[in-house]
């Protein structure tokens, strides 16, 4: 909630503020009528009304952050956002493919990370498990679009050698 009571020389009433989109919405209601403080049932209507907006911007504000993270799944070179394309080192020091990922999920509200391994899985069955674990945790429908988009931003068999024999340079 962010209606804030303001008590200064210049006002005395209930302040709504909110960021929705990167706009700052903000609105004033004032308990001051004919120069004298109000009280009672006139003030807590007052403070009904500015709870009631703000209960209005905060859908708002909902609204806005569920589509800001919708669109902010991909980068500029379109790769998955929280999904990377990686070769992980294991104990016994052979390097193995794996899609890493680490994202804020929406489920249990707090960051999450699993990595899968693309040669137990393969290339399609790695990156479907990792699409399904992401789409959990981001609570996307496996029927709204931006699944389908998720599965057809697999990366490419030729991306994967590339990615193996790179990594054999750097030993």
């Amino acid at each position: 909630m962010s209606v804030e009571l303001l008590d200064t020389t210049r006002f005395h009433g209930f302040r709504v503020r909110r960021q929705i989109a990167g706009k700052t919405y903000q609105e004033y209601f004032s308990l001051k009528e004919n120069g004298k403080r109000l009280r009672g049932a006139k003030r807590a209507a007052i403070k009904q009304v500015a709870e009631e907006r703000d209960a209005v911007l905060a859908k708002k504000q909902a609204k806005a952050k569920a589509e800001a993270a919708k669109t902010a799944i991909f980068d500029k070179d379109g790769k998955v956002r929280g999904i990377l394309f990686r070769m992980k080192t294991e104990k016994s020091g052979t390097r193995t493919p794996v899609f890493q990922i680490g994202i804020m999920s929406a489920k249990v509200g707090k960051i999450v990370n699993t990595t899968v391994s693309i040669n137990l899985h393969g290339l399609a069955g790695a990156w479907k498990k990792a699409v399904d674990f992401y789409i959990d945790h981001k609570k996307i429908s496996k029927r709204a679009n931006i699944y389908k988009q998720l599965i057809d931003a697999q990366p490419t068999k030729k991306q994967l050698e590339a990615m193996k024999r790179k990594r054999k340079k750097h030993q």
